[in-house]
């Protein structure tokens, strides 16, 4: 799974890496961001433009709204069946910007496991594959929420974790955010797990257990 993630570029390196989109003027870095929190993200409604969301998809038909906090990640192998997920994948789907995440792994010897940060070894920022959806409150107001589409690990994330989140490659964003409805056999080829070449991974601190922890320390290699 995908629980806890990074964006700690200004918006002028995410509008550098991101140039086909528009970002919003300003926003603050996030070294811990967390399930119910807003993420920036880029839908396919054909503005080209990024947004906050509200982590955890609430399906536009669901009359809870705490139905969000279970729907964090969704699995990229059942997608096409799940109710929650087969109508956003075929209209509505979105890139959740990031430039690292967190994932823990079991250590002999140790009662609690060992948080680890995985980043590109350029350092530079990338996007999760992503579902979103618009849901009215009974009060009339309108939430905007997505998920976080994950995968088999590659052999890096294999160490760590028996998943990992769809990361996709840049030559496949406009595939992903094409407008029009899209069918299964169009999107699958497109979700699967990111080179593991082209990734690293080092532990951290057990301070990102915490989600009221944001701070620059969390990224840092533990001691």
């Amino acid at each position: 799974m995908c629980g806890r993630f990074t964006l700690t570029v200004d918006p002028a390196e995410a509008q550098e890496t991101f140039s086909n989109y528009t970002f919003p003027e300003k926003f603050a870095p996030r070294f811990n961001i967390a399930p119910s929190q807003p993420i920036l993200a880029i839908p396919n409604d054909d503005k080209f433009t990024a947004d906050f969301f509200v982590w955890g998809l609430i399906p536009m038909w669901a009359k809870d709204p705490n139905i969000g906090n279970r729907l964090i990640n969704a699995r990229a192998e059942t997608l096409p069946e799940k109710p929650a997920f087969r109508g956003s994948l075929k209209y509505k789907r979105c890139l959740i910007l990031a430039d690292g995440f967190y994932e823990w792994k079991t250590v002999e010897g140790k009662k609690s496991k060992t948080p680890f940060f995985i980043h590109m070894k350029d350092r530079k920022p990338f996007a999760f594959a992503g579902l979103w959806d618009s849901w009215n409150s009974p009060e009339g107001s309108q939430i905007k929420t997505c998920t976080i589409i994950t995968t088999e690990p590659n052999e890096l994330m294999s160490l760590l974790h028996n998943r990992m989140p769809v990361i996709l490659h840049p030559r496949d964003y406009d595939k992903w955010l094409n407008p029009s409805p899209q069918t299964p056999d169009q999107l699958m080829p497109l979700l699967k797990p990111f080179p593991a070449d082209a990734m690293d991974a080092y532990p951290v601190t057990p301070l990102v257990n915490k989600p009221a922890n944001d701070i620059p320390e969390l990224v840092l290699p533990a001691k």
